[in-house]
Protein backbone atom coordinates (compact mmCIF):
# COMPACT_ATOMS: atom_id res chain seq x y z
CA UNK A 1 0.00 0.00 0.00
CA UNK A 2 1.37 3.40 -1.05
CA UNK A 3 1.28 5.98 1.74
CA UNK A 4 2.22 9.56 2.56
CA UNK A 5 2.95 10.23 6.25
CA UNK A 6 2.35 13.66 7.82
CA UNK A 7 3.62 14.17 11.37
CA UNK A 8 5.98 16.21 13.50
CA UNK A 9 6.39 15.33 17.23
CA UNK A 10 7.93 12.39 19.08
CA UNK A 11 4.44 10.95 19.52
CA UNK A 12 4.21 10.32 15.75
CA UNK A 13 7.52 8.45 15.37
CA UNK A 14 6.35 4.97 16.46
CA UNK A 15 3.55 5.04 13.87
CA UNK A 16 5.94 5.92 11.07
CA UNK A 17 8.44 3.26 12.10
CA UNK A 18 5.82 0.53 12.57
CA UNK A 19 4.26 1.26 9.16
CA UNK A 20 7.65 0.83 7.50
CA UNK A 21 8.40 -2.31 9.53
CA UNK A 22 5.02 -3.77 8.52
CA UNK A 23 5.92 -3.41 4.85
CA UNK A 24 3.86 -0.38 3.87
CA UNK A 25 5.43 1.81 1.20
CA UNK A 26 5.81 5.26 2.77
CA UNK A 27 6.78 7.31 -0.27
CA UNK A 28 7.00 10.72 1.40
CA UNK A 29 7.11 12.17 4.91
CA UNK A 30 5.61 15.63 5.41
CA UNK A 31 6.66 17.49 8.55
CA UNK A 32 6.94 21.02 9.92
CA UNK A 33 9.87 23.21 8.81
CA UNK A 34 13.02 23.10 10.95
CA UNK A 35 12.74 25.55 13.85
CA UNK A 36 15.37 27.48 15.85
CA UNK A 37 15.90 25.94 19.26
CA UNK A 38 17.75 26.72 22.49
CA UNK A 39 20.17 29.56 23.09
CA UNK A 40 22.23 29.01 19.95
CA UNK A 41 19.05 29.27 17.85
CA UNK A 42 20.36 26.49 15.63
CA UNK A 43 17.76 24.88 13.39
CA UNK A 44 16.40 21.70 14.95
CA UNK A 45 14.87 18.82 13.04
CA UNK A 46 11.49 17.51 14.10
CA UNK A 47 11.56 14.00 15.61
CA UNK A 48 9.63 12.72 12.58
CA UNK A 49 12.16 14.19 10.16
CA UNK A 50 15.02 12.58 12.09
CA UNK A 51 13.25 9.23 11.86
CA UNK A 52 12.46 9.65 8.16
CA UNK A 53 16.09 10.43 7.32
CA UNK A 54 17.24 7.31 9.18
CA UNK A 55 14.70 5.28 7.24
CA UNK A 56 15.76 6.81 3.93
CA UNK A 57 12.35 8.31 3.16
CA UNK A 58 12.09 11.62 1.22
CA UNK A 59 10.95 14.56 3.35
CA UNK A 60 8.84 17.59 2.42
CA UNK A 61 8.54 20.61 4.76
CA UNK A 62 6.13 23.15 3.26
CA UNK A 63 5.55 26.40 5.15
CA UNK A 64 1.87 26.23 4.23
CA UNK A 65 -0.30 23.60 2.61
CA UNK A 66 -3.80 25.01 2.08
CA UNK A 67 -2.98 27.08 -1.02
CA UNK A 68 0.40 25.56 -1.89
CA UNK A 69 0.07 24.54 -5.57
CA UNK A 70 3.56 23.02 -5.68
CA UNK A 71 2.90 20.81 -2.65
CA UNK A 72 -0.51 19.83 -3.99
CA UNK A 73 1.06 18.80 -7.31
CA UNK A 74 3.72 16.78 -5.45
CA UNK A 75 1.14 14.78 -3.49
CA UNK A 76 -1.14 14.37 -6.50
CA UNK A 77 1.72 12.92 -8.52
CA UNK A 78 2.42 10.37 -5.77
CA UNK A 79 -1.24 9.29 -5.81
CA UNK A 80 -1.12 7.65 -2.33
CA UNK A 81 -3.81 5.18 -1.30
CA UNK A 82 -3.92 6.87 2.13
CA UNK A 83 -2.34 9.81 3.93
CA UNK A 84 -1.47 9.05 7.55
CA UNK A 85 -1.63 12.10 9.84
CA UNK A 86 -0.22 11.99 13.39
CA UNK A 87 0.38 15.29 15.18
CA UNK A 88 1.30 17.12 11.98
CA UNK A 89 0.35 20.48 13.43
CA UNK A 90 -1.60 21.94 10.50
CA UNK A 91 -5.26 21.86 9.51
CA UNK A 92 -5.65 19.41 6.62
CA UNK A 93 -7.23 21.21 3.62
CA UNK A 94 -10.12 19.78 1.64
CA UNK A 95 -8.02 19.04 -1.45
CA UNK A 96 -5.75 16.84 0.69
CA UNK A 97 -8.70 15.14 2.41
CA UNK A 98 -10.18 14.23 -0.98
CA UNK A 99 -6.94 13.08 -2.62
CA UNK A 100 -6.37 9.46 -1.48
CA UNK A 101 -8.80 6.59 -2.04
CA UNK A 102 -8.80 5.57 1.64
CA UNK A 103 -8.71 9.15 2.92
CA UNK A 104 -6.53 10.87 5.51
CA UNK A 105 -6.24 8.58 8.53
CA UNK A 106 -5.38 9.96 11.95
CA UNK A 107 -4.14 8.52 15.26
CA UNK A 108 -5.79 10.55 18.02
CA UNK A 109 -4.76 10.08 21.66
CA UNK A 110 -8.21 9.74 23.20
CA UNK A 111 -11.34 7.64 22.98
CA UNK A 112 -13.27 9.90 20.65
CA UNK A 113 -15.62 11.68 20.83
CA UNK A 114 -14.05 12.45 24.22
CA UNK A 115 -11.21 14.99 24.25
CA UNK A 116 -11.25 16.41 20.77
CA UNK A 117 -8.48 18.96 20.31
CA UNK A 118 -4.79 19.63 20.76
CA UNK A 119 -4.15 18.27 24.27
CA UNK A 120 -6.19 15.08 24.84
CA UNK A 121 -3.56 13.32 26.96
CA UNK A 122 -3.10 16.28 29.29
CA UNK A 123 -6.80 16.95 29.82
CA UNK A 124 -7.70 13.30 30.37
CA UNK A 125 -5.29 13.15 33.32
CA UNK A 126 -6.19 16.64 34.55
CA UNK A 127 -9.87 15.71 34.63
CA UNK A 128 -9.21 12.58 36.68
CA UNK A 129 -10.01 9.98 34.02
CA UNK A 130 -9.14 6.40 34.98
CA UNK A 131 -9.10 5.14 31.38
CA UNK A 132 -8.05 6.72 28.10
CA UNK A 133 -6.93 5.24 24.79
CA UNK A 134 -6.32 5.86 21.11
CA UNK A 135 -8.62 6.18 18.13
CA UNK A 136 -7.90 5.76 14.45
CA UNK A 137 -10.27 7.92 12.44
CA UNK A 138 -10.83 9.28 8.96
CA UNK A 139 -10.24 13.03 8.91
CA UNK A 140 -13.03 15.30 7.72
CA UNK A 141 -13.36 19.09 7.66
CA UNK A 142 -14.12 19.36 11.40
CA UNK A 143 -11.91 19.26 14.50
CA UNK A 144 -11.48 15.53 15.26
CA UNK A 145 -15.07 14.94 14.13
CA UNK A 146 -14.46 12.29 11.45
CA UNK A 147 -15.74 8.72 11.55
CA UNK A 148 -14.05 6.24 13.88
CA UNK A 149 -12.20 3.22 12.50
CA UNK A 150 -10.69 1.42 15.53
CA UNK A 151 -10.17 2.17 19.22
CA UNK A 152 -8.12 0.69 22.04
CA UNK A 153 -8.30 1.52 25.75
CA UNK A 154 -5.43 2.09 28.19
CA UNK A 155 -5.77 2.49 31.98
CA UNK A 156 -4.32 5.65 33.54
CA UNK A 157 -2.34 4.80 36.67
CA UNK A 158 -2.09 7.10 39.66
CA UNK A 159 1.62 7.50 38.88
CA UNK A 160 1.08 8.57 35.28
CA UNK A 161 1.81 12.06 34.06
CA UNK A 162 1.35 13.38 30.54
CA UNK A 163 5.06 12.69 30.04
CA UNK A 164 4.81 9.00 30.98
CA UNK A 165 1.43 8.34 29.36
CA UNK A 166 2.20 9.80 25.92
CA UNK A 167 4.80 7.16 24.90
CA UNK A 168 2.45 4.34 25.91
CA UNK A 169 -0.34 5.80 23.80
CA UNK A 170 2.06 6.39 20.92
CA UNK A 171 3.02 2.71 20.83
CA UNK A 172 -0.59 1.56 21.03
CA UNK A 173 -1.58 4.06 18.34
CA UNK A 174 1.17 2.82 16.04
CA UNK A 175 -0.02 -0.76 16.33
CA UNK A 176 -3.62 0.32 15.87
CA UNK A 177 -2.82 2.20 12.65
CA UNK A 178 -1.16 -0.89 11.18
CA UNK A 179 -4.22 -2.92 12.20
CA UNK A 180 -6.50 -0.26 10.70
CA UNK A 181 -4.75 -0.25 7.32
CA UNK A 182 -4.70 -4.04 7.16
CA UNK A 183 -8.40 -4.06 8.04
CA UNK A 184 -9.26 -1.48 5.39
CA UNK A 185 -7.35 -3.45 2.80
CA UNK A 186 -9.23 -6.62 3.79
CA UNK A 187 -12.56 -4.74 4.05
CA UNK A 188 -12.91 -5.92 7.66
CA UNK A 189 -12.71 -2.44 9.22
CA UNK A 190 -15.64 -0.08 8.64
CA UNK A 191 -15.97 3.56 9.64
CA UNK A 192 -18.70 4.53 12.09
CA UNK A 193 -19.83 8.10 12.82
CA UNK A 194 -19.09 9.72 16.15
CA UNK A 195 -21.88 10.60 18.56
CA UNK A 196 -21.35 14.35 18.60
CA UNK A 197 -23.63 14.75 21.64
CA UNK A 198 -20.97 12.99 23.74
CA UNK A 199 -18.08 15.16 22.56
CA UNK A 200 -15.76 16.92 25.00
CA UNK A 201 -12.92 19.29 24.19
CA UNK A 202 -9.21 19.26 25.01
CA UNK A 203 -8.04 22.75 24.03
CA UNK A 204 -4.42 23.76 23.63
CA UNK A 205 -2.82 24.48 27.01
CA UNK A 206 -2.19 28.01 28.21
CA UNK A 207 0.22 29.13 30.92
CA UNK A 208 -2.64 30.11 33.23
CA UNK A 209 -3.91 26.51 33.21
CA UNK A 210 -0.97 25.72 35.50
CA UNK A 211 -1.93 28.31 38.13
CA UNK A 212 -2.97 26.48 41.31
CA UNK A 213 -6.42 27.45 42.59
CA UNK A 214 -6.49 26.25 46.18
CA UNK A 215 -10.30 26.37 46.15
CA UNK A 216 -10.12 23.14 44.15
CA UNK A 217 -9.81 19.87 46.05
CA UNK A 218 -6.31 18.47 46.56
CA UNK A 219 -7.13 15.59 44.22
CA UNK A 220 -8.21 18.00 41.47
CA UNK A 221 -5.00 20.01 41.85
CA UNK A 222 -2.93 16.81 41.90
CA UNK A 223 -4.59 15.57 38.71
CA UNK A 224 -3.89 18.87 36.96
CA UNK A 225 -0.28 18.83 38.19
CA UNK A 226 0.19 15.37 36.62
CA UNK A 227 -1.66 16.25 33.45
CA UNK A 228 0.10 19.51 32.74
CA UNK A 229 3.62 18.08 32.59
CA UNK A 230 6.08 19.23 31.38
CA UNK A 231 4.28 22.56 30.71
CA UNK A 232 2.68 24.60 32.19
CA UNK A 233 3.00 22.38 35.27
CA UNK A 234 1.48 23.60 38.54
CA UNK A 235 2.61 26.86 40.11
CA UNK A 236 1.72 29.38 42.76
CA UNK A 237 3.60 32.15 44.58
CA UNK A 238 5.75 31.99 47.70
CA UNK A 239 7.21 35.06 49.42
CA UNK A 240 6.69 37.08 46.25
CA UNK A 241 8.35 34.57 43.92
CA UNK A 242 7.01 31.85 41.63
CA UNK A 243 6.83 28.40 43.21
CA UNK A 244 6.64 25.41 40.88
CA UNK A 245 5.15 22.30 42.48
CA UNK A 246 6.66 19.28 40.72
CA UNK A 247 5.28 16.53 42.91
CA UNK A 248 2.63 16.36 45.62
CA UNK A 249 0.23 13.99 47.34
CA UNK A 250 -3.43 14.67 48.16
CA UNK A 251 -4.85 13.81 51.58
CA UNK A 252 -7.70 14.69 53.90
CA UNK A 253 -7.11 17.62 56.27
CA UNK A 254 -8.83 20.79 57.43
CA UNK A 255 -6.44 23.67 56.73
CA UNK A 256 -7.37 27.17 55.51
CA UNK A 257 -7.04 27.55 51.72
CA UNK A 258 -3.46 28.07 50.55
CA UNK A 259 -2.16 28.01 54.11
CA UNK A 260 0.90 25.99 55.08
CA UNK A 261 0.85 23.61 58.02
CA UNK A 262 4.19 22.09 59.03
CA UNK A 263 4.03 18.62 60.56
CA UNK A 264 7.55 17.58 61.47
CA UNK A 265 9.45 17.84 58.18
CA UNK A 266 6.28 17.71 56.05
CA UNK A 267 4.62 20.78 54.50
CA UNK A 268 0.87 20.57 53.92
CA UNK A 269 -1.13 23.20 52.03
CA UNK A 270 -4.86 23.67 52.57
CA UNK A 271 -7.17 23.00 49.60
CA UNK A 272 -10.91 22.85 49.01
CA UNK A 273 -13.27 20.10 50.18
CA UNK A 274 -11.41 19.62 53.49
CA UNK A 275 -8.28 18.36 51.77
CA UNK A 276 -4.62 19.25 51.58
CA UNK A 277 -1.56 18.73 49.39
CA UNK A 278 1.63 17.34 50.84
CA UNK A 279 4.47 19.07 48.97
CA UNK A 280 6.91 16.39 47.81
CA UNK A 281 9.08 18.36 45.35
CA UNK A 282 9.07 22.09 44.67
CA UNK A 283 11.20 24.74 43.01
CA UNK A 284 11.38 28.38 44.02
CA UNK A 285 11.96 30.78 41.13
CA UNK A 286 15.67 30.95 40.26
CA UNK A 287 16.58 28.03 42.54
CA UNK A 288 17.05 24.28 42.13
CA UNK A 289 14.39 21.69 42.87
CA UNK A 290 13.98 20.70 46.51
CA UNK A 291 12.32 17.81 48.31
CA UNK A 292 9.48 18.79 50.60
CA UNK A 293 11.70 18.21 53.64
CA UNK A 294 14.50 20.39 52.27
CA UNK A 295 11.92 23.06 51.44
CA UNK A 296 10.73 23.06 55.07
CA UNK A 297 14.28 23.19 56.42
CA UNK A 298 15.87 25.53 53.89
CA UNK A 299 13.14 28.18 54.03
CA UNK A 300 12.27 27.69 57.71
CA UNK A 301 8.59 27.28 56.97
CA UNK A 302 6.15 27.86 59.78
CA UNK A 303 2.45 27.34 60.27
CA UNK A 304 0.20 30.02 58.84
CA UNK A 305 2.29 31.15 55.87
CA UNK A 306 0.09 31.49 52.78
CA UNK A 307 0.89 30.41 49.24
CA UNK A 308 -0.59 32.26 46.30
CA UNK A 309 -1.12 35.54 48.12
CA UNK A 310 0.80 37.45 45.45
CA UNK A 311 -0.44 35.43 42.45
CA UNK A 312 -3.11 37.18 40.37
Amino acid sequence: MSLVFAGTPRFAVPTLEKLVAAGFHVRLVVTQPDRPRARGMELALSPVKESALKLGIPVSQPDKIKTNAEFQAELTALNPEAIIVVGYGRIIPLWMIDLPKLGNLNVHASLLPKYRGAAPIQWAIANGERVTGVTTMRIDAGLDTGPILLQKELPISSQDTAVTLAPKLAEIGAELMVETLCGLRAASVHAKPQDHDLATLAPILKKEDGHIDFRRSATEIWNRLRGFQPWPGAFTSFRGKNLQVWSAKPLAAEIPLGTIRVEGKVALVGCGDQSALELLEVQVEGKKRLSGQDFVNGYRLSDGEVLGANTP
